[in-house]
């Protein structure tokens, strides 16, 4: 073999990134899945936290090496962001230093390795993930339990001073156009790679469904009360049936929704019958109060689903406007969606999707242009 023509990356995850099945670990997994595609050696690093080793991190990956996160309270009472503290691995620098090749770094949570003097002449590149001290707000406001609400709330403002640290990498790599502006006000050598996924091409069945859908982890505050204003603001005096479908959804949103004669509850839905759910749809409908992130599940409909119903918050620097329809009241909404069970997916339609989201998701172009940064 010829050694002079193979690239290494070495690529830090603040999670077990399989199953793929989280906006986080979705980038990070198809990512290495696009990297390995392209010829890159991966040598994959992991935090360790309730999810186990995964071999099929292995079928795609040069090597792959798991640390324990420490996730001891004693963390909390540092000055390090909690996130950071608990990813912090002697093992993992030791193994960094075995070689002279780039490092790739998911998310602030792994940044505590910009400041290892050890590591000060290698090129390391950080793929941002959010604008992690106001997503933490977001998470403090939706909280209602005290200690929680005072973490989320501590936990801001220790990633709001800890964030400076990126000004050590050799660049940002932001996941939303929103995220971009934001980081190339505050730093240099800032570029926009939209999120690697799943789809390989835009799969949508012409013509009309008979519900909406909302889909999401109903576990997490945001989803939830996402649903909570869909059934008491918008669907509440509508006809339109709704189905709301999701992992482990609380028990006051499973009362919630057996009040109401149009809306029906999907728990723990397999993939498959997400996907079909999905598919067959008339309308599916995405709604957010924090603009932060990019939502993965937008893409997952665009890609499946017939029309997309958003409010602007949700689209969030995606660069997806005008794929979807934008509704942000409830009057808008239920405006919008009397509007869309008069009509029909047209194939016009499938084209346009095809057409704007190779221009922009394509893994194979996005990688080109990873490759080319980090290398």
């Amino acid at each position: 073999m010829n050694h002079t023509v193979e690239k290494h990356i070495h690529i830090i995850s603040f999670d077990v990134p399989w199953p793929a099945n989280y906006g986080g670990v979705i980038d990070v997994f198809y990512k290495v899945k696009a990297l390995a595609s392209k010829g890159m050696m991966v040598h994959l690093h992991c935090f360790e936290y309730g999810r186990k080793p995964a071999a099929e991190l292995e079928k795609h990956c040069f090597s792959v090496n798991y640390y324990k996160r420490d996730v001891s309270k004693h963390h909390l009472f540092r000055q390090i962001p909690y996130i950071v503290s608990t990813r912090l691995s002697e093992q993992l620098v030791l193994e960094l230093l075995k070689d002279e090749y780039p490092i790739l770094l998911e998310g602030l949570h792994t940044c505590g390795l910009l400041e290892d003097p050890r590591l000060e002449d290698r090129k390391i590149s950080v793929r941002t993930h959010n604008i992690e001290h106001e997503y933490y707000l977001h998470l403090a406001k939706a909280e209602t339990g005290i200690f929680k609400k005072y973490y989320f709330y501590n936990e801001a403002a220790k990633l709001k001073r800890f964030e400076p640290v990126l000004g050590k990498a050799a660049q940002l790599i932001a996941i939303s156009k929103k995220d971009e502006t934001y980081f190339a006000s505050h730093f240099q050598h800032v570029e926009f790679i939209p999120a690697f996924h799943p789809h390989k091409a835009v799969n949508i069945r012409p013509g009309k469904g008979k519900y909406a859908l909302y889909h999401g982890n109903l576990s997490v505050a945001e989803n939830f009360n996402a649903v909570k204003y869909l059934v008491n603001e918008v669907f509440k005096d509508m006809k339109t049936h709704l189905i709301v479908a999701g992992l482990n959804p609380p028990a006051h949103l499973t009362r919630l929704i057996a009040t109401m004669p149009n809306v029906e509850l999907i728990h723990n839905p397999t993939d498959e019958a997400l996907f079909n759910l999905i598919h067959h749809a008339q309308v599916n409908i995405s709604v957010t109060f924090q603009a932060t992130g990019l939502k993965l599940k937008l893409l997952n409909t665009l890609y499946n689903g017939r029309f997309c119903l958003v409010n602007d918050k949700m689209l969030s620097g995606s660069a997806l406007d005008e794929l979807c329809i934008i509704a942000n009241s409830p009057a808008e909404m239920k405006h919008a969606i009397r509007d869309i069970f008069k009509k029909s997916f047209a194939l016009e339609g499938i084209e346009e999707r095809k057409h704007k989201l190779g221009l922009l998701y394509n893994n194979g172009h996005n990688v080109e242009k990873l490759i080319e940064l980090i290398s």
